[in-house]
């Protein structure tokens, strides 16, 4: 059997100190340290095989806190694993505590296009961190090779009503293979459009109306959050197709990060897909000719593997029904505490499937620094990230 860890780290901003990057936000040097100082800490912590990382404005920062983490992983193995010499060393709480190092590791970054690199005016992007490697290049999806058109249908009525347009991701979705034992996993990596409304400025104007908070426009606001929810789903749409081909090729497939849809979860169902209802054969057909035209027990049962055979399954989900735990968050923001961090797998590591190639053992989530937008220890809450960092313990089967 193999084991490996894979984990979702959403760093909240990762960029040099004094580089503006939203308008009017940046690091002093001793800002940036304590940020570098606490990633270091959390990445340590986790010791994750696999790691997709969220919010990544430039590639060099990131390289020194992995660099710094296998420094201080160096001194605790040193101050806890005991030499060959001891008789004990071989025991399994010592090979628990074992920090393993990324100098072999490979990091794949995917900057973002939206991203002008002016002050005040830059976008982030993601990396995936990786110590069994890649088994091919890795592949960055944001500029869509044929727009996203999705038509619109007036209810009850024949004619076209439209359609929204989506040409390209607010941020890259990053995708690598990574080979894990005799496997080669699909990971997927993706942080969608935010929650935060989008607005449109009127030509001539210095900044949209929607965001002169003392003149509030309720319909206006709400329009910007339509806006962003239906870029996310589109965005959430063209990770599910990519999913798609993966699985029809055979491959199993992983999806980590930032969904920005813990509520409602309209964005996870369609990364995920639909969950089969227990039994068709009560449903009307499609083509029904009288009441009783119902789907057969074999059309029950092809219709219930097609959508199961390219269905994720929730690590989340899975992890709350066999601990019986009842919550799990991985935000906390005006008050609401909220999970829109995932990982996502195919059935390919549901032991429920005879199919199988390995499960999930354990789920781990690394939320008790969220403290509804602040780090307790940091001296601002923009240091610290607002999320909290999931993991999930999996094994291969041989």
């Amino acid at each position: 059997m193999t084991r490996f860890t894979i984990a979702s780290f959403n760093v909240k901003n990762l960029i040099g100190p004094e580089r503006e990057y939203y308008r009017f936000q940046s690091y002093t040097p001793e800002e940036y340290a304590w940020k570098a100082d606490w990633m270091a800490d959390q990445l340590l912590t986790l010791n994750a095989d696999i790691v997709g990382f969220q919010e990544i404005f430039d590639e060099a920062p990131l390289r020194q806190v992995i660099a710094e983490t296998d420094r201080r992983g160096a001194e605790a193995n040193a101050a806890s694993i005991p030499d060959p010499s001891k008789r004990y060393h071989r025991k399994a709480v010592f090979q628990k505590l074992a920090y393993s190092f990324y100098a072999e590791a490979e990091l794949a970054f995917a900057p973002n296009l939206n991203d002008t690199g002016n002050p005040g005016e830059r976008r982030p992007g993601l990396a995936v961190l990786s110590r069994f490697g890649f088994a091919d290049e890795p592949e960055v999806i944001q500029e869509l090779d044929q727009p996203l058109d999705i038509p619109m249908a007036c209810l009850g009525e024949e004619e076209d009503a439209g359609f929204y347009t989506l040409r390209r991701l607010s941020r890259p979705i990053l995708k690598v293979r990574v080979p894990v034992g005799d496997q080669v996993i699909s990971v997927f990596n993706c942080h969608l459009k935010s929650k935060l409304g989008e607005y449109i400025k009127p030509q001539g104007a210095p900044y949209p109306p929607e965001t002169v908070l003392t003149a509030y426009d309720a319909a206006g606001r709400a329009m910007g959050s339509l806006r962003a929810a239906l870029r996310r789903m589109g965005e959430a749409w063209v990770l599910r197709r990519a999913v798609l081909d993966e699985l029809d090729q055979g491959h199993p497939v992983m999806v980590l990060g930032d969904f920005n849809d813990g509520q409602h979860a309209v964005s996870s169902e369609i990364i995920s897909g639909e969950a089969p209802f227990k039994n068709y054969t009560w449903m009307l057909r499609h083509d029904a000719k009288h009441p009783g035209d119902r789907y057969s027990e074999a059309e029950d049962a092809q219709i219930r593997e097609d959508i199961d055979r390219v269905r994720l399954r929730s690590a989340e989900k899975m992890f709350l029904k066999r601990s019986l735990r009842d919550v799990v968050y991985t935000t906390a923001f005006g008050g609401v505490h909220e999970s829109v961090d995932q990982i996502y797998m195919s059935r390919d590591f549901d032991p429920a499937w005879r199919g199988a190639v390995g499960e999930m053992q354990y789920y781990s989530v690394f939320n008790d620094h969220l403290t509804d937008g602040s780090h307790p220890e940091a001296p601002y809450n923009k240091l610290a990230s607002d999320h909290g960092q999931i993991m999930a313990h999996m094994v291969l089967r041989g």
